[in-house]
């Protein structure tokens, strides 16, 4: 059966009788899950089985934004805490190779935690290189200022995630890092060159260009399109993701229903489609707004129906692992290179 090009939320800890009927009527690729949605393991547990059971697609993405720091949907008391990004730079920075264990060991056990709930997808890893004056949106989450370095903690976060069987999101593509405003509230307009914005911003997202999933910004670059943010910008998916970047992997928006986006949810979701995203996301779980997606996303076909399979397909089997030595070890390096007030 076919599905249409969309991700959804829920509204909450179980789905109503009129949350069931549309998902049973419309079958997005994907849901999302969100800490409205969570309560116990068990309850997700059941939660994640019955939103696939509502399309009858069992092996439907089920994603959550398990980053760490301030943005973790999994928490105390039946999950533990994980350090933010920034932890892994400051360590990179005392000891490259402790850097990078710190970085594989946090995603490969939050992978461990995903994989018992049947979660199968993490929005995960960043790429964006902050800059002073930035937003604080991105701040501690990102892994440096150096784009080289962000790239190569986020490949071991990318890897820990895949050995656990959880298919990572490269995120914000083309880059957030300059953003002076959160895109959950306003639009932000970044006015860098072109050139700057190729040596820093997309340099860090280069190497990761074969990860199977990314996600947009909703940010304005002037230099390369003055009006729409790279989600709805037709110019900056085909010329910079999809051309300087190289990443032709599943491009999924970030969330329509923020309010960087300008329009009815109708006409945002027809401009992400219009401009080349393979999924639209809608994150807040109000059915209103999720049958104004509907009615502009189209069934889910040809390239982005290819990517959406090579995206699925990618997906590993978890690897053993001990998560208690694990977290024991993670523990270890993070005090020992004195980052643990940064956690």
């Amino acid at each position: 059966m076919s599905t249409r090009a969309f991700i959804t939320g829920v509204s909450g800890l179980e789905l109503t009788a009129e949350e069931r009927a549309f998902l049973r009527a419309e079958r997005p690729w994907g849901f999302i899950l969100f800490k409205r949605n969570i309560d116990s393991p068990a309850q997700v547990a059941r939660l994640v089985e019955e939103l696939r059971n509502t399309t009858g697609d069992l092996d439907a993405p089920v994603l959550i934004d398990q980053e760490g720091g301030r943005v973790q949907r999994l928490g105390p008391p039946h999950w533990p805490v994980y350090p933010p990004g920034a932890v892994f730079s400051v360590l990179y920075d005392a000891d490259p190779e402790a850097g990078l264990r710190a970085a594989w060991l946090s995603s490969r056990l939050i992978a461990s935690d995903l994989v018992d709930l049947g979660i199968t997808v993490d929005c995960l890893p960043l790429a964006d290189v902050p800059v002073e004056g930035a937003d604080a949106v991105i701040g501690n989450r990102a892994y440096g200022t150096e784009p080289g370095k962000v790239a190569i903690i986020a490949r071991a976060v990318t890897e820990g995630l895949s050995q656990g069987g959880i298919l990572p999101v490269l995120k914000h593509i083309p880059g957030h890092g300059r953003a002076t405003a959160d895109t959950h509230f306003k639009l932000p307009i970044v006015d860098n060159t072109k050139s700057e914005l190729e040596a820093s911003d997309f340099e860090a997202f280069r190497p990761l260009a074969d990860l199977p999933m990314a996600m947009t910004a909703h940010v304005v670059f002037s230099a390369l399109d003055a009006i729409q943010p790279a989600t709805t910008s037709a110019t900056i998916i085909e010329q910079v993701i999809r051309g300087s970047i190289g990443f032709q992997g599943l491009l999924m928006s970030d969330d329509v229903s923020m309010n960087a986006l300008a329009g009815s949810i109708a006409e945002r979701t027809r401009a992400i489609v219009s401009a080349g995203c393979d999924m639209v996301l809608h994150c807040n779980g109000k059915l209103d707004e999720m049958r104004d997606v509907v009615s502009e996303t189209p069934v889910l076909a040809g390239k982005a129906l290819e990517r959406a399979r090579a995206a699925v397909a990618a997906r590993r089997q978890p690897q053993p692992f001990d998560r208690a030595a694990g977290r024991a070890e993670l523990d270890a390096l993070i005090a020992r290179a004195g980052a643990g007030a940064s956690a």
